[in-house]
């Protein structure tokens, strides 16, 4: 197994059927459907179900502490990505991670459809956790795989993958929004489902489709290895969990200490492994020249992230408590507005899909489409502040407002994220494809990591300051990224 090549794997699937794409993109596409239908369909309701009063269903907690759970919890579900990319590179490939993290992330969701305590509720977010580090950046890597050296359907098969990963992002609040007003645990039990249909097509297609795809591990452990990793695994457990366990009674271990130690963790960690992929010998030179080109489109992502993602924290919040949800007599539920940023990339990854074919060679580089990312991330939060400018932070707002900033939030989502898997797979160390993967998805866990500590800093009363410099930090960072993108292009070595 250790020895199929990249153009075996490419002859093994079938390279026309599904939208002009190889069949491969079928099963991976609604894979991701019914996995994406699973977490954002918890996701849309879960910051509610924390800060919801118990006598409402919730757990009562605080809203600013709820939001801090929210980010963190965000922060680990793509931290643990580090790891599921290493079991895939190292030990049983992408194929076995993605079924593994499907099991783990179903278990998960049936772990907070049962009525119980917030103990039962952090069990599941560890399940979670876990199963999405070891299916989401893999079920992107094999997408890579599946496509020849230089293709230029690459790019618009990430973008039709990411319009699935959306469809399925899109239904789920709508459908678990309205449940959470009946029953947040009948919500929950229906993404539970969602992700069971995920693992049954994958189990009933992947061999027809993706022939040798994730089938290969491409750094496998050599024996002299295993012994060494998994001493250093258990040692790691033990040492880790003795520290807890001090930790907890004497009160040096608490919730802020624990989330400045993931915040640090979130750029630590991607640091680490800039570091050591760039000096493994395993890296060739112009792969190494390529890491270089990665680390400044990486902090871009970081930024983008800290402000998209924050649809699920202070957006949620904006939409639960700041904007008028009666429409023509009906009163809507704050979740329905997660649907708006998947329903707009429905919409328009096709059209980018074809802009990006139509341009071909003229079309703007990597470096140029993220700083485009940035830009339209910075102008989303100015639009959302302008509500409180012209009429207060006390009186409720026009649901378009918040429609409108996520419509421009979605214009830089598509300029950037389906563009960074494309361009992770095609900048990354061959020895290192999965964990590279697993890189990229870092920066949206340093990004939630950061996040944590600023949703502390929103108030009513700092509502406009708080959108304002935030959205003027991205604006300018925007404008330095395009500027030096010519650097940026000639450390990338031939990849456009």
């Amino acid at each position: 197994m250790s020895q199929i090549t990249k153009q075996q794997i490419v002859e093994s699937v079938p390279q026309k059927g599904f939208f002009g794409h190889p069949k491969g993109l079928f099963t991976l596409f609604f894979t991701e459907f019914w996995e994406r239908f699973s977490y954002y369909g918890m996701r849309a309701i879960l910051v509610f179900y924390m800060y919801y009063e118990v006598t409402n269903g919730g757990l009562g907690l605080d809203k600013t502490v709820a939001m801090s759970i929210m980010s963190i919890y965000g922060s680990l579900v793509y931290m643990s990505g580090i790891i599921g990319g290493w079991l895939a590179d190292r030990i049983f490939g992408t194929s076995k991670a993605i079924f593994y993290g499907g099991i783990f992330i179903m278990l998960g969701h049936i772990a907070l459809a049962i009525p119980g305590n917030i103990a039962m509720f952090f069990v599941s977010m560890v399940l979670i956790v876990i199963g999405t580090g070891l299916l989401k950046p893999n079920v992107s890597s094999v997408v890579g795989d599946i496509y020849p050296e230089n293709d230029n359907r690459r790019d618009a098969g990430f973008s039709i993958f990411y319009m699935g990963i959306n469809m399925g992002a899109f239904i789920s609040p709508l459908i678990v929004g309205e449940l959470m007003k009946t029953s947040f645990h009948l919500g929950f039990g229906v993404a539970a489902v969602g992700m069971f249909f995920g693992l049954l097509i994958f189990v009933l297609t992947k061999k027809k489709y993706l022939g040798l795809a994730g089938m290969h591990v491409q750094n496998p452990l050599q024996p002299s290895e295993k012994k060494k990793v998994f001493s250093i695994f258990a040692i790691a457990t033990v040492i880790i969990a003795i520290l807890v366990a001090i930790a907890i009674p004497r009160g040096w271990l608490t919730f802020d200490s624990f989330i400045a130690i993931v915040g640090i963790l979130g750029f630590l960690i991607p640091t680490i492994y800039f570091v050591v992929m760039y000096r493994s010998p395993k890296t060739t030179a112009v792969e190494q020249s390529r890491i270089l080109a990665f680390i400044p489109l990486f902090l871009a992502s970081v930024m983008f992230w800290a402000i998209q993602e924050q649809g699920s924290t202070i957006l949620a919040l904006y939409a639960d408590t700041r904007t008028n949800l009666n429409i023509f007599g009906y009163q809507i539920s704050p979740a329905f507005f997660q649907s708006f940023n998947p329903l707009f990339i429905i919409t328009l990854a096709p059209i980018f899909a074809w802009l990006w074919m139509k341009l071909g060679d003229r079309q703007p580089n990597i470096p140029q489409k993220f700083s485009l990312g940035l830009l339209f991330a910075g102008l989303s939060f100015i639009i959302i502040l302008l509500p409180g400018y012209f009429g207060g932070t006390d009186a409720l707002v026009n649901p378009l407002w918040l429609i409108l900033s996520i419509f421009v939030v979605v214009l830089g989502e598509l300029c950037l994220s389906p563009v960074g898997l494309s361009a992770t797979t095609k900048l990354a160390p061959a020895a290192f494809s999965a964990q590279t993967m697993s890189l990229w998805f870092l920066s949206n866990a340093a990004a939630q990591a950061l996040n944590a500590q600023l949703v502390k800093l929103y108030t009513p009363e700092t509502e406009m300051m708080y959108f304002g410099i935030i959205g003027g930090t991205a604006i300018v960072l925007s404008i330095l990224l395009f500027a030096i993108s010519p650097i940026i292009l000639r450390f990338m070595k031939g990849v456009h």
